[in-house]
């Protein structure tokens, strides 16, 4: 009976030990898949950052809610235009012991990451210390016939709960309804999203992503410090605008040509990374060198010090619609007839018609508040100095707000006139 003792004990002790192997094991695996979907979600940022600045005066989007949006339309896709969308939005197929891109089980692990992403953004974000919300729905046709799995998928990673409307006799309806919707989970920051004549009895599946910030700054400015100050536009003119000031320890770095500021958020789990070329008219030559590479870098080279501090005070709203811009960097078999999202629905009778996004941001002496909304349709087939460094934001900058915690870009921006 000893014998027989010993040997039942052995088997638990291997049995746990296994267990727990197998567990961190898989702990390891999950961090992995998250970094590679940061890691993707930030190149695509900065190379959609690359294609939008070309555009005249302010700038402000949230590619992380674009990624979201179109990650849900991703877990529908197949064949090539699967294959073009993870290119193009560098959707990783997780570590390399996994084949291909249509690999089911490949698919559920990205999926997974992704959702676990938004989950502990939302979970940190009900803390109190600061507002963040991630919120994602799906506007079905009534009757369409969505597959279980597809719903089921979206449902259990992204908390998108399809919600049946009638395109097809009450598309006003519809859209009104999808708006609202934005609206409440934005604070009423983000209104009109989808405009008259974006939607159509044609359409079949809006995918839409809401994602709403308010943080005060760690260390706030006062507002009686606040005053009127010259910012120097690209072409040289000024304009005077609030500036913002105060002398504090934060995390700073500086090159031959720009200076690199972080004002951290309050708990220190979101910052906003501010990049200020040295010439007034440098941030044109200063975001040709924006890469996920030299951005990585510069962070890395970030050190706490004093720093003399004056920042405007600015609001601002964008709106793009974004398709031809994603076609045009390779997301092309998504948006024609030869798209096969035939994991929504079993057919092969859908393609992307419009991919919309609106976001908006305000900052002053207390901190930023920031939202933005993405809606993606889906139609019928149809066709260091030793001395105290300053840091002067008196003319054109680059900004984004960082999520520390995963690395996640969750909003970019640049500021060309504060006032405009």
């Amino acid at each position: 009976m000893k014998a027989i003792k010993c040997v039942l004990i052995l088997v638990v002790v291997m049995t746990t030990a296994a267990g727990c192997w197998a567990m961190e094991k898989t702990t390891a695996r999950e961090k992995t898949d998250k970094q590679l979907v940061v890691a993707g979600n930030n190149k695509f940022a900065l190379e959609l950052y690359a294609k939008l600045h070309s555009r005249e005066g302010n700038l402000f989007f949230s590619p992380y809610s674009i990624s979201t949006a179109l990650a849900m339309a991703y877990a529908g896709a197949r064949g090539e235009t699967e294959t073009e969308m993870a290119k193009v939005l560098h959707f990783p197929t997780v570590p390399s012991e996994t084949v291909a891109v249509k690999d089911t089980f490949a698919r559920m692990r990205f999926h997974s990451a992704f959702g676990t992403i938004v989950k502990d953004l939302n979970v940190r974000g009900r803390k109190g210390s600061y507002e963040l919300t991630v919120a994602n729905a799906l506007w079905g046709q009534k009757g369409y016939g969505f597959l279980e799995e597809f719903l089921g998928l979206i449902k259990t990673n992204y908390d998108g709960q399809l919600n049946e409307v009638d395109f097809i006799r009450a598309t006003e309806t519809a859209r009104k309804t999808i708006n609202t919707w934005v609206e409440k989970k934005t604070n009423n920051k983000i209104k009109n999203l989808i405009r008259k004549g974006v939607l159509s009895s044609m359409t079949r599946l809006v995918l839409t992503n809401a994602i709403y910030f308010k943080g005060n700054w760690a260390r706030q400015f006062k507002e009686d410090r606040t005053k009127e100050a010259p910012f120097t536009l690209a072409d040289g003119q000024k304009a005077d605008v609030a500036m913002m000031n105060q002398t504090a320890e934060f995390n700073y770095t500086e090159t031959e040509s720009f200076q690199g500021l972080e004002l951290p958020y309050v708990d220190d789990e979101l910052s906003m990374i501010i990049l200020l070329p040295k010439e007034f008219d440098g941030l044109n030559e200063f975001e040709k060198t924006l890469t996920v590479e030299n951005l990585s870098k510069w962070l890395g080279k970030l050190r706490n010090r004093e720093v003399i501090v004056s920042v405007p005070k600015f609001k601002m709203t964008s709106q793009f619609a974004l398709a031809s811009v994603l076609k045009s960097m390779g997301m092309i078999d998504a948006f024609s007839a030869n798209a096969d999202f035939s994991g929504m629905n079993g057919r092969r009778d859908l393609f992307i018609s419009a991919v919309i996004h609106k976001a908006y941001v305000d900052v002053n002496e207390e901190g930023t508040e920031a939202a933005a909304a993405t809606a993606v349709t889906m139609n019928l087939t149809s066709i260091g100095p030793a001395q105290i460094p300053v840091f002067r934001a008196d003319h054109p900058f680059l900004f984004l707000i960082r999520d520390n915690h995963s690395g996640s870009i969750l909003f970019i921006g640049r500021v060309m006139n504060p006032k405009a």
